[in-house]
């Protein structure tokens, strides 16, 4: 491998040209029905659902509009949750788990569904999934876990050492190979869906950060960094792995991981149908396709201690990054044209925490999203558009704070 020229610390979505959405800042006190707080990929998604609904909706973001986390994803757009199926039955119980990951699969679904029908050219296109066998699930486990899906109506389709060496000249034990997942350009995504929303009448403050929030009878009250004062009736709290004060939770936890975007690589060179990749294995390794024929390929996840540290080890991790793709896929040239690190959170279950806070009924969190951070942010604004028009989600209670 030739000598690495990282531009370290910038994600490849940075590359692309993006339309850009206007924000202002915010000069006076201002009221909405609802207040979101975080322009990323889940506050878009949110807006964009409200405002359809007809909600009223302010947003403030200490950055701007899809800064912070967004450009950090790799955006492998997946059903599948990172803990298995089998273990899931275990811990959560046959149903739960069940119905857990039937409605990761109709997030994706509505999803599609939801960027055709406003027409964002956010780059999204159709692909399969291979899971390949790894030290958390070897070739045995995961053709038991792919029987599991399937027999729970769920894309999977077991593939031996040999099956998955013919069709994907990969050499490992064994994968599951499913359809009906997504690859998309997620900061073109959530730049589209909050010109939509804005377009609807969303106010969009930035850079404007949120420093107190106070309860009073029948709204909230926000107090911002530039001592402006924002009165909603709701306010939902869409800040990704930055959690405000008020939204602590020992079911979740911070974790770093890291990333690579390779140089172009020639058509011949990448593997049949660009199926998104990602191993049974923990910490495991995880890779995609862009448009423009780079590997995106990311890992190496470990536990977060501020983002100094997690930045330093970026030439370093990105170095392991690069070693396990040219070992994984020996026709691609694994040099790294971009790098950079991200930070998620994640629960035990890995399923996310959404809904009201305990004894803040007006407040909605959504956290501990783990390496489905798209379909998640899809199924929070679900929920929170069914909770805000009077009725309760069917599945809330697999996502409960």
């Amino acid at each position: 491998m030739r000598k690495l020229d990282l531009r370290t610390g910038k994600p490849v979505w940075t590359s692309y040209r993006c339309r850009r959405v206007p924000e202002e800042r915010l000069t006076r006190d201002v009221r909405a029905q609802v207040l979101i707080v975080g322009m990323g990929i889940s506050g878009a998604m949110t807006a964009d659902l409200l405002t359809e609904a007809g909600h009223d909706v302010a947003m403030i973001d200490r950055r701007g509009p899809s800064l912070g986390s967004t450009p950090a994803t790799t955006a492998l757009v997946q059903f599948e949750i990172d803990v298995p199926l089998t273990r899931l039955r275990r811990t959560m119980g046959v149903e739960k788990a069940t119905r857990a990951w039937r409605r990761s699969r109709l997030a994706v679904t509505n999803l599609r569904g939801r960027i055709e029908e406003l027409e964002i050219p956010c780059r999204m296109v159709d692909r399969p999934t291979l899971h390949l066998a790894g030290n958390v699930l070897g070739a045995s486990a995961l053709k038991k876990e792919a029987r599991m899906r399937a027999a729970a109506g769920l894309s999977a389709r077991y593939l031996t050492a040999g099956e998955l060496e013919a069709g994907f000249g990969i050499e490992r034990d064994g994968a599951i190979l499913s359809d009906g997942n997504l690859a998309l350009d997620p900061v073109k995504l959530t730049t589209g869906l909050l010109a939509h929303a804005r377009d609807r009448g969303a106010r969009l403050f930035a850079p404007e950060e949120a420093v107190e929030i106070r309860h009073r009878r029948g709204f909230v009250e926000v107090m911002t960094r530039s001592g402006h004062r924002i009165e909603a009736r709701r306010v939902v709290l869409a800040t990704g792995y930055e959690l405000l004060d008020e939204v602590g939770n020992d079911r979740h936890e911070i974790v770093s991981t890291w990333a690579l975007a390779t140089r172009r690589q020639p058509k011949d060179k990448l593997w049949p149908g660009e199926a998104l990749i990602w191993e049974a294995s923990d910490p495991y390794l995880y890779l995609r396709t862009t448009h423009d024929g780079r590997v995106i390929c990311g890992g190496e996840d470990a536990e977060f201690a501020d983002e100094a540290t997690r930045d330093a080890l970026i030439p370093q991790k990105v170095r392991r990054i690069a070693r396990k793709l040219g070992r994984l896929l020996p026709a691609i040239d694994p040099t790294p044209e971009f790098a950079w690190a991200g930070s998620f959170g994640t629960t035990r279950t890995g399923l996310p925490l959404i809904g009201a806070l305990p004894n803040r009924p007006r407040v909605f969190a959504l956290m501990g999203y783990g390496g489905n951070g798209i379909t998640f942010s899809r199924i929070a604004a679900e929920m929170i558009r069914t909770a805000l028009a009077g009725h309760e989600d069917t599945d809330a209670d697999l996502f409960s704070l």
